[in-house]
């Protein structure tokens, strides 16, 4: 049974954790749903923004389900555990479209760690985060020590990671990590998605790319790629394959 759920608003797809008994605490079953979902998402061009929720008030996702990983040999842990999480929140961070996640509730290790690959959070009002794994005798594994330094002052993050606080709504707004903070942040959400919906796919697509770029996330690909873009729209590139396929000599124009 699925726990990550695609749901299509119209032009806004919504991904919902459903795992509530476990405060939506990530699967191994969990990651490959979401990664699988991800890929869907970033090929279906009638997608405008995407909207990552969970079920229930109490928390968005508490992070990872020890169970899922405790019993883990060290090589396990490191090679799939790690990595796979890694290589799933690094797919929805680097979507070409406009991501938002909608904090109902607590967003602990692995769940901030999600949050943070989004473009924008929103969050509830009573809502806290905190890098909790000191506690169990492990480090924050999905970007909690990387990424997560690009959204937040380093201090804040050490008190999350070396001190075991809890970050309250009202300090994630101040320091910018929340873009809205309310007792309905779905309502917020949505808000800020009908501004994106009527924008050129494209426009956004690029911006996000040259954002990204110069932030870091994924720098040597997101160049490659809009030098890719570039190149594929000029007269040359056309000539190149014209003149393969027949097996002839080019003559490129430089347009």
């Amino acid at each position: 049974m699925s726990a990550v759920h695609l749901i299509r608003h119209g032009k806004v797809a919504e991904l919902c954790l459903d795992n509530p008994a476990k405060m939506n605490a990530f699967t191994v079953e969990m990651l490959g749903q979401l990664a699988a979902h991800l890929d869907a998402i970033d090929r279906d061009t009638t997608l405008a923004a995407v909207m990552l929720t969970a079920t229930g008030d109490r928390a968005f996702c508490a992070g990872a389900d020890i169970n899922a990983w405790g019993d883990l040999s060290p090589a396990e842990f490191a090679r799939h555990w790690v990595r796979d999480g890694h290589r799933t929140f690094d797919r929805l961070a680097r979507l070409s479209k406009p991501t938002i996640a909608v904090l109902n509730g607590h967003a602990f290790g692995g769940g901030l760690e999600l949050a943070a690959a989004c473009d924008l959070r929103v969050m509830a009002t009573g809502a806290s985060l905190a890098l909790p794994e000191a506690g169990v005798g492990i480090v924050p594994g999905w970007s909690g020590t990387q990424r997560l330094l690009r959204l937040m002052p380093e201090p804040m993050v050490k008190e999350m990671a070396l001190f075991g606080a809890r970050i309250k709504a009202d300090r994630a707004l101040a320091c910018g990590f929340v873009a809205a903070v309310g007792d309905d942040p779905r309502s917020l959400a949505e808000a800020l998605l009908e501004r994106a919906i009527p924008l050129s796919p494209r426009a956004l697509e690029i911006s996000k790319s040259m954002i990204h770029a110069a932030q870091g996330e994924d720098r040597a690909a997101m160049v490659e790629a809009l030098g890719s873009a570039a190149i594929a729209a000029s007269d040359d590139r056309d000539e190149g394959v014209s003149a393969f396929r027949v097996k002839r000599k080019p003559e490129f124009s430089g347009k």
